[in-house]
This record gives C-alpha cells, sequence and structure tokens, in this order.
C-alpha cells in the first residue's frame, strides 16, 4: 500500500452518492467490458489510429485477438453465454493481460464453475466470533494489531490500536473511515494507493457473493464517495500483503509501520492485523510513546 499516486486527496472526495454497487445480474459481463476498457490499442500490438468512441479495446479486437467469434463475445459481455470454457478464459486473459489473481477472479464469474465454495454470509459489525485464542494472543501483542472480518469490519482490538487510530474499534470499519471520514482521511498520506489497496482486496473477498446483504450494506454506503465508484469499476482483484504504512499521526507526528496480515485458524474470514515499525527506528520510539500514553 506505499507509492504516491496523484489522485484526489483526502477531504475532497464529495460525489454524489450513487446505487449500491452491484455486479449480480451479469458479473461475467461486467468483468469482461471494465478490464477491456483498461487496455489500449498499443498494449495489444494494435494501431492506435483514428477516432475511437470507447476507452481501451472495442469487442471487435478483443474477439481476434482471442480467436473467437465477434458474435461469441458479444454473447458473453451480454450474459447471454455465462459458461465459456477454460480454453477461451485463458485466451481472454492474455488479451486482457490479467495476472494470475485476476484470471482467478475471472474463473469464479463462470456460471457453474468448478470448485467454487459455498457461500458464507457476513456477519454484522463486531458480531463476528473470535476465537478465544486469537483473542488472548491480540491482548497479549505489545504491537498495535486488531482483528477485522471480510469487508473490513473491526471485530477485536487492543490499546495501542486505538492510540494509533481511535476508529480501530469494535464495530468500526476501515472502508467506511477511509472513503467517508475526512479525519480518516488525513491520517494517511498515501491516501490514494491505500483506497487502492482496500477496494482491490475487496473484490476479491467478496467474489460472486455480492447479494451478501453485509456487502450490499456497506457498498451502498460507500457509493456516496466519488472514488470509491470510481476504484470499484476498475474491477481491479488483490489481496492485501504485508506493507508498508505511513502514518500522519496527530500526536506524534508521521511514522512508518509494517502492516502484515495473518490469518486465523478456526475462523475463515477473520484476519489478525498487526502495526510493527522496524527494531531500533524512530517509528518504534513514536509507538512506544503512544503506548505509554495509551497505559
Amino acid at each position: 500500500m506505499s507509492g504516491r499516486t496523484d489522485q484526489p486527496g483526502p477531504g475532497r472526495d464529495q460525489g454524489a452518492a450513487g446505487p449500491p454497487l452491484r455486479d449480480a445480474t451479469n458479473p461475467l459481463g461486467a468483468y469482461l467490458r471494465a478490464r477491456r476498457e483498461l487496455v489500449t490499442p498499443g498494449q495489444a500490438g494494435l494501431p492506435g489510429t483514428g477516432v475511437r468512441r470507447v476507452p481501451g479495446l472495442r469487442r471487435e479486437e478483443v474477439a481476434m485477438l482471442a480467436g473467437i467469434s465477434a458474435d461469441y463475445y458479444l454473447r458473453l459481455e451480454r450474459g447471454r453465454d455465462r459458461n465459456p470454457s477454460v480454453q477461451v478464459l485463458q485466451a481472454l486473459a492474455r488479451v486482457l493481460h490479467l495476472d494470475d489473481a485476476h484470471f482467478a477472479h475471472l474463473r469464479t464469474l463462470v456460471a457453474d464453475a468448478p470448485g467454487q465454495r459455498v457461500r458464507q454470509r457476513g456477519h454484522r459489525p463486531g458480531e463476528e466470533p473470535v476465537p478465544d485464542g486469537a483473542r488472548k494472543l491480540l491482548d497479549s501483542l505489545v504491537q498495535p494489531a486488531f482483528i477485522e472480518g471480510r469487508y473490513f469490519d473491526v471485530v477485536a482490538s487492543n490499546a495501542l490500536a486505538r492510540a494509533v487510530d481511535p476508529r480501530l474499534d469494535v464495530g468500526g470499519n476501515q472502508l467506511r473511515d477511509l472513503f467517508l471520514d475526512p479525519a480518516a482521511q488525513a491520517l494517511y498520506p498515501e491516501w490514494a494507493s491505500v483506497t487502492e489497496c482496500f477496494v482491490a482486496s475487496l473484490r476479491q473477498s467478496a467474489g460472486t457473493d455480492t447479494d451478501d446483504p453485509r456487502f450490499v450494506e456497506l457498498t451502498g454506503e460507500l457509493s456516496a464517495s466519488a472514488r470509491f465508484r470510481e476504484l470499484w469499476a476498475r474491477h481491479e482483484v488483490r489481496g492485501q500483503r504485508g506493507t508498508p504504512l505511513r502514518i500522519a499521526h496527530p500526536q506524534v507526528g508521521e511514522l512508518t509501520v509494517n502492516r502484515e496480515r495473518l490469518g486465523i485458524g478456526g475462523a475463515e474470514h477473520l484476519m489478525l492485523v498487526v502495526y510493527h515499525p522496524d527494531t531500533g527506528s524512530d517509528d518504534a520510539d513514536k509507538l512506544a510513546l503512544l503506548a505509554s500514553a495509551s497505559a
């Protein structure tokens, strides 16, 4: 989640509220359309001359490059055929420049895809059961740490995590804070790249389960943010990985921590998130100061 990008900054995301963002009626077509709009003719090895009425590739260009008929590709995008072969999916993935994570997501969108997991509904914020062992581990950690659910609801946290960000409390939601709370946005100097990471991870976590009531409720709230609507429309899919995170803390100033997410045994959709500084760094001293103040 590091790396600065020139995107709208905190406090400036004032887009009008839109409808809940769902692709439930034709998820495969929505995904193909969004991804082809991100591939330029030059990236596909095609001449970019002439006036183009659509961003990215045209449907017939995708079909030609994938070696399928334009009519068949049109049926895929419009949802009239929802069960293409693995070979067709692989050809489309090559044309659309999909990496392994995006190709895996593409396969989940195909009707009757083999190996799809039984859907599990999301719990209400703060209601996901935390195993006793995970809660004891959380309480024993000297680093800021919290446990998050499938849709980034905070279900448990320690005192130092709340000292770093008071919103990391039970019942809070990190996505809602990032997109709708100017105070939370100001906490992250690299807000634009942080939001990209969270939305790509949300789409991977949700998969095809876009009729989950918790997902519908959350994305309905987030659709008030123009930045969220922009990122959701890209159909990026990416799991969160351990990465440095810059924080502009109002008490101790700017610090950088390493953000790690660890799976919790026996709780499929819960993750333990730990912020830890480099040993002997100024960031470690600042966290120690926060720990002393919170105690």
